[in-house]
C-alpha cells in the first residue's frame, strides 16, 4: 500500500478543513498535560484516509520522529492538540525512528504496528533482544502478569488491509461521537412554460385609388381681321399671286399616362420584453435543536 504526506496528496487540503491545520498541533498523553511531542507531518492512503501522524517525539525524545497510527489519536481541534492512546515511552523508544527519505514498505509498517498491538495485550514479556518485524515488540525490563495467547494474529502484506485493525486505524467511537441536528429550509425554484404563442404576419388588402392629371391640347384658330392699310394700291411687283401656297401649324395634345409603383411604406419590428415580478411564499419549515440532560455536571459547549 502506498502513502503521501498530505500536502502531496491534497495541496489545498487546508482550504477543505476550512483553514485549520493539523501540522503543529501539540501531541500529548492521554488525560494528561504531559506534551511528548508536536505533529510533523500526516500520512495518508490511496483514497486520501488519514493513517498516520507524524509525530516528532523532541519534548520525550530528543531528535527522532516515529508513526502514530490515527486510530491511537482524539484529535482534539479546538484546543490544537493530539492526544495519544496508550503508548508508553518505553514504547516510543522502540518504535522504528521515521526518515521523510525512507520508503515505507510493509516490513516497516509491520514493525510500527507491532508496537501498538503490544499496547492493547494484558501481557508483555522480559527481552532485551530485537523481535522479528512480524512479531509485537514489547518494553524491554518487564516481567509477564499474563499468559501470551497461544496464538498471534498473521498480517500477510498481500491481504493486509488497515480496515482488519479499526483499533489502529479507525476513528476512536468513545472520543469521536457525532450527533447530527437537521434543519429544513426552503429551496425556491422556477420552470419555464409555455402560455401561448403570437404570430405576426402580413397580407395584402386592395383599394380604388384616384389621381387626377391636368393635361393640354392644342388646336387651331383661324382669325381673319382687316389691315390699316386696306384698300391700298401695291404695285405689281409687290402682288404674288401663287396657287397652292400653304401655311402648316402642328398640333399637339396631352395625354394621361398612368403607371404604380412600390415603395416602404413603415417598418414593423417583433421583439420580446422581460416583465419582473417577486412571487413570495410561505411554509412551515422544521429545524432540530441539541437537547442536553446532565445534571450538576460541567459541560463546555465550544
Amino acid at each position: 500500500m502506498v502513502l503521501y504526506k498530505l500536502q502531496d496528496f491534497e495541496p489545498n487540503y487546508r482550504e477543505t478543513f476550512e483553514g485549520k491545520d493539523i501540522k503543529g498541533s501539540g501531541v500529548y498523553r492521554e488525560g494528561t498535560d504531559e506534551k511528548i511531542g508536536t505533529v510533523n507531518d500526516v500520512l495518508v492512503d490511496e483514497e486520501g484516509h488519514f493513517r498516520y501522524l507524524v509525530v516528532d517525539l523532541g519534548f520525550w525524545i530528543f531528535g527522532k520522529k516515529v508513526l502514530l497510527p490515527i486510530g491511537r489519536t482524539h484529535i482534539d481541534t479546538p484546543s490544537d492538540r493530539v492526544y495519544v492512546i496508550g503508548l508508553t515511552r518505553e514504547q516510543a523508544e522502540n518504535l522504528p525512528e521515521f526518515n521523510e527519505d525512507l520508503i515505507l514498505n510493509h516490513d516497516y509498517e509491520e514493525r510500527v504496528r507491532g508496537i501498538y498491538r503490544s499496547s492493547g495485550r494484558t501481557s508483555t514479556v522480559e527481552t532485551s533482544t530485537p523481535v522479528e518485524s512480524s512479531t509485537p515488540l514489547e518494553s524491554p525490563g518487564r516481567v509477564a502478569t499474563t499468559a501470551r495467547p497461544t496464538t498471534t494474529p498473521t498480517y500477510s502484506r498481500d491481504t493486509y488491509s488497515y480496515e482488519n485493525e479499526p483499533e489502529l486505524f479507525g476513528l476512536n467511537d468513545r472520543n469521536h461521537q457525532t450527533l447530527k441536528l437537521y434543519q429544513e429550509r426552503l429551496i425556491a425554484n422556477k420552470h419555464r412554460r409555455k402560455v401561448g404563442e403570437v404570430a405576426v404576419g402580413k397580407h395584402v388588402e386592395t383599394e380604388t385609388a384616384r389621381v387626377s392629371v391636368p393635361t393640354e391640347r392644342e388646336h387651331v384658330v383661324i382669325e381673319r381681321v382687316t389691315p390699316e392699310d386696306a384698300g391700298r394700291t401695291v404695285p405689281a411687283s409687290e402682288a404674288n399671286f401663287r396657287e397652292g401656297e400653304v401655311a402648316r401649324m402642328e398640333i399637339y395634345e396631352e395625354t394621361p399616362e398612368i403607371r404604380k409603383e412600390a415603395f416602404v411604406r413603415e417598418e414593423v419590428r417583433v421583439k420580446k420584453v422581460v416583465e419582473q415580478e417577486t412571487v413570495e411564499s410561505q411554509q412551515t419549515i422544521r429545524r432540530e435543536e441539541l437537547d442536553v440532560n446532565a445534571p450538576n455536571l460541567p459541560i463546555e459547549e465550544r
